[in-house]
């Protein structure tokens, strides 16, 4: 990589999240138990150890609690900031994170789809798809059933189907393998890269870290300004998390600017480009079709996707069909040779909730439905982007009728923006989207952040929209019933009812703001251990009442409702006892012990 530019990025965010650490689980994975029978490429290990990140949160009361990481080796203790906020060792950006794939076992290619008689069917291809139908457990399901505790069996059965895909680019080895599909945690994307006006390399390695800290499941790189090929690339050998691009960007920057001057060949060379460096996943606006672009005619917002745009504007150039949709074979047969997976874009989606759900958007998503099958035959994983802006009675019909006309391919949406009277503020319009929306099926939500509509998202921009939508990712979760997702929000309840204020902070998605939160009204140290906060005060906290209770009636032998009642007996007894006055002077409260 360009030494220019490692002088440029002097440091990034390391060490450890508050009161948590980096802990890996060693899981042996042996390539004659998980595939028999299957042939591995020569010199490729049988058996390896598989290390499978998580965050452990550490509690004051002895206990832990495990949680998904996506934060690669930037959170480990040796890389922690001083006192005074320096770093005295950082990792090696220039050299990379380590090539974890390449010590892991490799199998050979297989046919694309072992049930199929046609040509393409029988091609040998080397994807997680062909490996799927073919029964083989790779290193990557192994490692993802671990990290979602799941069988690997039903990993396996997922992607076999195309419900699920793992994207996992063979040259870029140093990803820690994530899958997507609803049967497992709903994951959140993050969108970064430069513009013709702002940001520079260090800027987006800065963005990249910042993001997987902040529970980032992927990437996408959508720089549209310079030096777009040397970014992706220092972006990508430091990257823990899978890649994604949109190739149209850069193909249309080769052209300077003018979608006319777009050829298949510019675009191809583009895409082979991206896929040689390591991009994981493509957004192919293959289904914005020359006959659908007067369907937007109409649209209060017409075609809000760039890469959407730029096609119609090539198509209606020159009259023709789009040459992605009339190339779409080589551009399979090109992806699953990387197996790189298709993101097949939504160019038509609504813009705004007028358009929501109209035929535009309904055209394409029918005609993304095609295209998922022919890339399914080849071998290719897929999944399917959506909408976009859409009002909450609007939003399940979406998912419905992705999975009926796409087959079940994983869905990947923006949002969607359930309002659109809010700029400043749609990452929570569209949080409220997500959340419906992953509920309903949904796989993996690209997040919104502050700056949407506005301009381009800064370093606190893009950690506001990952714990926004960690939070829509994690209720969807929760509401589906995903093992273990209430896990933490029990350890949080428990922590708030017995006033464990840092356990409070450590259990927060955003465990810095929580306690910055806390400390503007009481920020001295016995305020840590006292049982109440500066919203109610020491009288009125319902949970300090509520725990008398219950300590009170443990004291005394009784449940709750006698405790209670007993408790209600001894104060009478006390009014009583001052002479059945309302109003006593404090001394006489004193005198008789009765304060």
């Amino acid at each position: 990589m360009n030494n220019s530019a490692r002088s440029s990025i002097s440091t990034i965010t390391t060490g450890p999240i508050y009161r948590s650490e980096k802990h890996y689980l060693d899981v042996p994975y042996d390539a004659a138990e998980s595939a028999p029978g299957a042939t591995l490429l020569a010199g490729s290990p049988t058996t390896c150890t598989l290390r499978v990140p998580v965050r452990r949160i550490n509690l004051t009361n002895g206990e832990h609690c495990d949680v998904y990481d996506t934060s690669g080796i930037y959170t480990e203790t040796q890389y922690a900031p001083t006192e005074d906020g320096s770093y005295p060792f950082q990792p090696d950006l220039e050299a990379g994170l380590e090539r974890l794939h390449e010590s892991w076992p490799q199998f050979a290619a297989v046919p694309a789809d072992p049930t199929s008689d046609t040509p393409e069917g029988q091609k040998l291809v080397r994807t997680q798809l062909a490996w799927a139908r073919n029964g083989i457990i790779t290193p990557q399901m192994a490692f993802i059933a671990a990290r979602e505790n799941m069988p690997a069996e039903l990993v396996r059965e997922e992607v076999a189907a195309g419900r699920a895909v793992i994207c996992c680019n063979h040259n870029h080895p140093e990803a820690e393998p994530c899958i997507i599909g609803k049967r497992f945690a709903t994951k959140i994307n993050s969108n970064i890269g430069n513009s013709a006006v702002t940001s520079s390399i260090a800027e987006e390695v800065e963005k990249m870290v910042w993001a997987t800290r902040w529970g980032a499941d992927t990437i996408m790189d959508l720089s549209t300004g310079k030096d777009i090929h040397e970014t992706r690339e220092w972006i990508l050998r430091n990257c823990p998390t899978p890649l994604g691009t949109v190739p149209m960007y850069q193909a249309l920057e080769k052209v300077k600017g003018d979608p006319t001057k777009l050829t298949w060949e510019i675009y191809k060379d583009t895409v082979i480009e991206q896929c040689e460096q390591g991009v994981d996943y493509m957004t192919i606006h293959a289904g914005v079709l020359l006959q659908y672009v007067p369907l937007t005619a109409n649209r209060v917002t017409g075609i809000v996707s760039r890469g959407g745009s730029i096609m119609a504007a090539w198509c209606l150039a020159y009259h023709k069909q789009s040459f992605l949709y009339e190339n779409f074979a080589e551009l399979c047969d090109i992806l699953a040779s990387y197996d790189v997976t298709f993101s097949l874009g939504d160019g038509l989606r609504p813009g705004s909730i007028a358009d929501a759900n109209d035929k535009a958007q309904l055209a394409e998503l029918h005609t993304l439905g095609e295209l998922t099958k022919i890339a399914w035959e080849h071998g290719a994983q897929v999944m399917i982007e959506g909408p976009g802006h859409v009002p909450m009675h609007k939003i399940v019909e979406n998912v419905t009728l992705e999975e009926d006309w796409c087959h079940e391919a994983p869905f990947y949406t923006l949002g969607p923006l359930a309002t659109d009277i809010a700029p400043a503020y749609d990452h929570i319009t569209s949080a409220i989207g997500a959340a419906i929306i992953a509920q309903a099926g949904t796989a993996m939500l690209c997040y919104v952040t502050p700056k949407e509509h506005l301009g381009l998202p800064n370093r606190d921009d893009v950690k506001v929209g990952c714990v926004t939508y960690k939070i829509a990712a994690h209720a969807a979760d929760l509401a589906k019933g995903l093992p273990n997702a209430q896990a933490r929000d029990d350890a949080m309840s428990r922590a708030r009812f017995e006033f464990r204020w840092r356990d409070q902070f450590a259990l927060a998605l955003d465990p810095d703001t929580a306690q910055d939160y806390h400390d503007e009204t009481l920020p001295a140290e016995p305020a840590k251990h006292a049982h109440f906060c500066s919203m109610c005060g020491p009288k009125f906290c319902s949970m300090r009442i509520s725990k008398d209770v219950q300590d009170y009636a443990r004291e005394h032998g009784l449940d709750s409702e006698e405790a209670i009642a007993a408790g209600m007996a001894e104060k009478a007894a006390q009014f009583e006892a001052v002479g059945g006055e309302v109003y006593v002077p404090v001394e006489e409260l004193q005198a008789t012990n009765t304060l």
